[in-house]
C-alpha cells in the first residue's frame, strides 16, 4: 500500500509516491478495491467525512461547512485493459492492465484534499471529493449519481481535470462549451447468402456488402452534417469469412459515432439507418443495426471556465492557457456537468525532449510528472475561489 503522509515528507514527494503507486497497481472499472481503500484511508487521515461504495467502488469525501455552495471535485480511478510496454520503475505490475490514459488526477486530487483539509476553517462552503470508478466505458459517473453523490449536501458546481499529452507541460487547456464529444457505438450485422468462392452468381456476398457499407457510412458525416459542425463515424471492427474459397454469408461491423451538437447527436442514427438500408437493399442483403448511446457530450459552463482560466493563468501565465483545445474523445464527467455548472480542463503533460509524447490509450503512454504540481496549484486556487465567492 502507498505510504501515509509523514510530517517531514514534502507535498511533491507524496504526490509522486501516490502517482507511481497507483500506476504500479492499476485496476479495471468497478474493481478498484485497492485504489479505493487507499483513497478512503488517506481522506480519513486528513479529517474528511468518508463514504465508501458509492456507485460500486467509488469514494466520497466531504470537508467544510454545508451552506449555499458545495463544489464537487471529481477524479476517476480505473485503468485500461492494456499491457504496458514502458520499462520505468513504476510500470504496471498487474498483467494486462495499465493506467494508459493517465488518471493521475487521483494523486493530484489527494494532494488538493490534503491542502484543503489544512485550510478547512477558511473555506466558505463545502468541498466534496468524488473518486469515481469505471470512467473507461463503464459510466461510473451515472452510478455515483444514482447513489446520491450530488446530494447531502447538494452540489452547486463541479470541477475536474485530465492530464493531456496533446498539450506541452506548462500549458492548461480550458474550453468554454462542448469540449468532449458524445460517445455512441453501433453494430451492423449483414446477412447475405453464402456459397462457393468460384460461383459468386449463386451468392449474396456479405463481405462485399459490408465493404460498400464501410465506405458509404462516411457519407453520414461528409454529406449529411454541416461542415461547420463536427462529427465522426468510425468503423473499428470488421468480422467475416471462414475460408479463402467460401463466400461469407454473414459480416459484422462494429464502430463508434462522436458528436458535439445535440441536434446532430439525435439525428445521426436515422441517417445511418437510411444509408445501411439503401446499400443492403441495392445488393440484396438484409441487416440488423444496433445503436447504443454511451456518454453525453461534455459541456463546460462559461462562468466556471472563466474562473478556472483565471486561476490557471496565475500559475502558468495567461499566454499558456489554451482556449481552443477540445477532442472527439468522450468523458462521463459530462453527466455531472449536465446537472450543475462546471469546468473540466486539460493539464498539459507532453515533453518532446524526454520522449513523453505517446498518445492516450497507448501501451507506451507516460507523462512529465512535473505537470502534476501545476495541477495541484491550479485546482487549489479554483477550490478556494469558488467556495469563497461573495
Amino acid at each position: 500500500m502507498t505510504q501515509s503522509p509523514k510530517q517531514n515528507q514534502t507535498e511533491l514527494e507524496q504526490l509522486l509516491l501516490d502517482r507511481r503507486d497507483f500506476h504500479l497497481h492499476p485496476e479495471l472499472g468497478y474493481n478498484e478495491h485497492r485504489t479505493a481503500a487507499i483513497i478512503a484511508r488517506r481522506l480519513i487521515e486528513c479529517g474528511y467525512e468518508v463514504k465508501r461504495g458509492v456507485g460500486g467502488t467509488g469514494i466520497v469525501g466531504v470537508v467544510g461547512e454545508a451552506n449555499s455552495r458545495t463544489l464537487l471535485y471529481r477524479a476517476d480511478m480505473d485503468g485500461l485493459p492494456i499491457s504496458e510496454e514502458n520499462t520505468v520503475e513504476y510500470a504496471s505490475q498487474n498483467a494486462g492492465v495499465m493506467h494508459a490514459c493517465g488518471h493521475d488526477d487521483m494523486a493530484i486530487g489527494l494532494a488538493v484534499a490534503r491542502r484543503m483539509a489544512a485550510e478547512r476553517e477558511s473555506l466558505g462552503g463545502c468541498l466534496k471529493f468524488a473518486f469515481q470508478p469505471a470512467e473507461e466505458g463503464g459510466n461510473g459517473a451515472v452510478a455515483m449519481i444514482r447513489d446520491g453523490v450530488m446530494d447531502s449536501p447538494r452540489v452547486t458546481a463541479a470541477v475536474g481535470l485530465h492530464v493531456w499529452n496533446n498539450l506541452a507541460v506548462g500549458k492548461v487547456g480550458v474550453y468554454r462549451g462542448a469540449m468532449m464529444a458524445a460517445v455512441d457505438d453501433f453494430e451492423i450485422v449483414i446477412e447475405g447468402r453464402g456459397g462457393h468462392g468460384a460461383m459468386p452468381q449463386q451468392t449474396i456476398d456479405a463481405i462485399v456488402v459490408a465493404s460498400h457499407l464501410v465506405v458509404a457510412l462516411q457519407t453520414v458525416v461528409s454529406r449529411n452534417i454541416s461542415p461547420l459542425d463536427s462529427a465522426v463515424v468510425t468503423v473499428g471492427k470488421f468480422e467475416a469469412g471462414s475460408a479463402f474459397n467460401i463466400i461469407a454469408e454473414t459480416a459484422r461491423l462494429r464502430g463508434t459515432v462522436r458528436t458535439f451538437n445535440e441536434e446532430t447527436h439525435a439525428r445521426i442514427p436515422e441517417v445511418m439507418e437510411r444509408v445501411v438500408r439503401g446499400v443492403c437493399d441495392a445488393m440484396g442483403a438484409s441487416y440488423r443495426l444496433t445503436y447504443d448511446r454511451k456518454t453525453l457530450a461534455l459541456v463546460n459552463d462559461r462562468d466556471m471556465c472563466a474562473l478556472v482560466a483565471e486561476c490557471a493563468g496565475e500559475v502558468v501565465g495567461d499566454e499558456n492557457v489554451v482556449e481552443d483545445e477540445r477532442t472527439m474523445g468522450g468523458e462521463d464527467m459530462s453527466y455531472f456537468l449536465e446537472r450543475v455548472p462546471g469546468c473540466f480542463f486539460f493539464l498539459g503533460t507532453r515533453n518532446e525532449s524526454r520522449g513523453l509524447t505517446h498518445p492516450h490509450h497507448s501501451p507506451r503512454f507516460d507523462i512529465d510528472e512535473s505537470a502534476m504540481e501545476l495541477g495541484v496549484e491550479v485546482m487549489s486556487r479554483v477550490v478556494r475561489r469558488y467556495l469563497n465567492q461573495s
